[in-house]
């Protein structure tokens, strides 16, 4: 007869003496985890990018809840963990709320993790969070590996102030109206994006942002880790040359320095030497990324001055003729 499958608040039955991780065939024991919601940090991509105490915490707690019980396992196969795996996730989690909730009730201890990196980082947990903390059960934290904080500290862009955004939206329309209203952000940009959208995403950032530094960080970590830094514009023309399997993290530059201290007259300006020497869809770009205003601004007073321009031009060049 098979065994019935456990639930998250089925009370412990593993073995105390069975606690413990092993590094390099070394066995190492680990108490028992205390009482609480313990959120660890778990590697991005090297398995070796684990902590001491995560190991001990997941070989202590009773349960690990997780994204996808494979990828956890991969991670508690390495070190020779025995723990009980249990999904938590965006689809389920309005159902395991509960049982986790009624476990720590009764003293349980338990570990969340995501399938890489800080839980609650682009990653379900916040409202798990906040009902233990309603409860009155502890809550622990675990740093560790974030691809946000990796990304950030390879790509040699300011790191005193950086916002995060996660990722973009899906259609192009949403994303464009986003992107507009990052650009006025006085912090350096960090973002996810996926293989089959990161072409787009350069393309229209290029567009928005215009030569803004930047850096592609793909595979962070991993075998084919590969960091490209260059300027939106370069990044997004050498774009199709890019290998779009894996993960992606987008760093983007801050604005420039004096990008909020233009006026209208001083961007009026701007776009009058750019369009004098450039296409208006260059000139907007160039003026979005030194001013910080929005896209749709911008385009509506180049698309005014190109008009007044060509009139002038029109003006002087009939004014040429009569004179001769």
């Amino acid at each position: 007869m098979r065994a019935k499958p456990s639930t998250i608040n089925t009370p412990e039955t593993t073995d105390p003496a069975s606690r413990g991780f092993s590094i390099d065939a070394h066995r190492l024991a680990a108490p028992k985890a205390a009482p609480g919601l313990h959120l660890v940090a778990t590697p991005i991509g090297n398995l070796g990018d684990i902590t001491l105490r995560a190991l001990q915490t997941l070989a202590g707690v009773d349960v690990i809840a997780c994204e996808d019980t494979r990828i956890t396992r991969r991670l508690t196969e390495r070190y020779a963990i025995a723990a009980q795996l249990k999904q938590y996730h965006e689809h389920n989690a309005e159902a395991a709320r509960p049982k986790i909730l009624e476990r720590l009730s009764q003293g349980g201890s338990i570990a969340l993790v995501s399938d890489a990196g800080t839980p609650l980082i682009s990653d379900p947990g916040y409202k798990l969070v906040r009902e233990v903390c309603a409860a009155g059960h502890a809550v622990y934290a675990l740093p560790g590996p974030s691809s946000v904080l990796a990304a950030l500290s390879v790509a040699a862009l300011p790191t005193d102030r950086f916002f995060f955004e996660g990722f973009l939206p899906a259609k192009s329309a949403a994303r464009r109206s986003r992107l507009a209203e990052l650009a006025r952000i006085d912090a350096t940009l960090v973002m996810f994006d996926s293989g089959n959208r990161v072409q787009d995403t350069l393309a229209e950032l290029a567009e928005i942002m215009g030569t803004r530094e930047a850096a592609i960080c793909r595979e962070l970590t991993k075998l084919h880790e590969e960091i490209s830094r260059a300027t939106l514009r370069e990044l997004a023309r050498d774009a199709d040359t890019l290998e779009t399997r894996g993960e992606f993290v987008l760093v983007i530059a801050p604005p420039a320095a004096d990008a909020e201290m233009l006026t209208s007259d001083a961007l009026d300006d701007v776009l009058r030497k750019q369009l004098a020497a450039n296409s208006v869809k260059d000139a907007v770009a160039h003026a979005v990324a030194l001013s910080g205003r929005p896209r749709r601004e911008v385009y509506a007073r180049a698309l005014e001055l190109a008009k007044d321009l060509h009139k002038d031009l029109h003006k002087n060049l009939r004014g040429g003729d009569g004179e001769e």
